[in-house]
């Protein structure tokens, strides 16, 4: 069934960390930096060309609105070195240096941070149930969790879910655009890309720590590279098995992302594809390890397809 869905567009899919304050003359200079790195990202995938015939003969049994599939390779394969001799030792490093409690009160310090915009993106898309749920997991888990560092909400039954400004725009009815494979943060699209950037500006906790009177503008750097050697630790065993067993690792990365956002978009929260950049959030899934086998079926069930649509 997974096979068939993907040969298939999602109608929602479309048709195929640095604050300021607005208006600032003071704003931080690095900031314009970013946002025109993040142009710059897009701007180079425009200028691709299209895939070859033997690409497009790999890919003929699906859609995935793949345009610039030639730059993105190319990106993809950069982004595989830099996993390889970067990320992954660091994540290595990390895991066995850190306990799985520490590790564990870490990302639920960091989901804790994220409250603020789940909440709001909870409410945009008119879903006040989970909007409260939000709402009453950052009031406990900021009181009687010590600032997150216990998730004691999810212990209490109300558990966390993941949630963005792209899903949003995608609950809204805005297409996705081509698919991006951004340097480093990994796979994306205009939408989701246009929501991380926006949403960038709008944390209240990097507006914080980065205007008056502090100017702390190393912290949301430090927040965002500690939660991406987090998430890269979790799921260093699940993305191994997916590398070893895709015959395109690329076409299957982009497929288990397509599938990941949409079921987000659905509002759907269990049973995710992994994610695979530093641009999504794993949330609190657990990586697939021989303490957690539940989840190994429903990925590798999502790699034999993936791999199928791409043979």
């Amino acid at each position: 069934m997974l096979a068939r869905s993907m040969t298939r567009p999602d109608p929602i899919l479309g048709s195929s960390d640095p604050r300021g304050r607005f208006g600032r003359r003071d704003r931080p200079r690095w900031l314009g930096c970013a946002g025109l790195m993040a142009a710059l990202a897009v701007i180079a995938s425009g200028c691709a060309t299209q895939p070859s015939a033997s690409s497009q003969s790999a890919i003929a049994g699906e859609d995935f609105h793949d345009p610039f599939e030639n730059t993105n390779r190319k990106i993809f394969a950069f982004n595989q070195v830099v996993d390889r001799t970067v990320l992954v030792p660091v994540a290595k490093a990390y895991r066995a240096s850190l306990p799985q409690p520490v590790r564990n009160s870490l990302r639920d310090f960091l989901n804790n941070l994220a409250a603020p915009l789940i909440f709001a993106n909870d409410t945009l898309q008119g879903d006040f149930g989970r909007a409260r749920e939000t709402a009453e997991r950052f009031v406990l888990d900021s009181t009687i969790g010590m600032a997150g560092i216990v998730d004691v909400a999810g212990r209490w039954g109300i558990p966390y879910h993941e949630q963005d400004l792209g899903i949003t725009l995608g609950v809204w009815g805005i297409p996705a655009g081509p698919y991006l494979v951004l340097p480093i943060l990994g796979p994306s699209d205009p939408r989701d890309l246009g929501g991380q950037v926006a949403e960038g500006f709008g944390d209240p906790w990097n507006l914080l720590v980065t205007g008056h009177p502090w100017t702390l503008y190393w912290i949301p750097f430090a927040r965002g590279a500690v939660s991406g050697i987090d998430q890269r630790a979790r799921y260093l065993d699940t993305l191994a098995d997916i590398e070893r067993t895709s015959l395109d690792y690329y076409a299957t990365i982009r497929s288990l992302y397509r599938q990941r956002r949409a079921a987000l978009i659905r509002g759907e929260h269990k049973n995710l594809p992994p994610p695979a950049g530093f641009s999504e959030n794993g949330g609190s899934v657990p990586a697939a390890s021989p303490a957690a086998p539940p989840a190994a079926p429903n990925v590798a069930a999502a790699v034999q397809n993936s791999s199928e649509v791409s043979r």
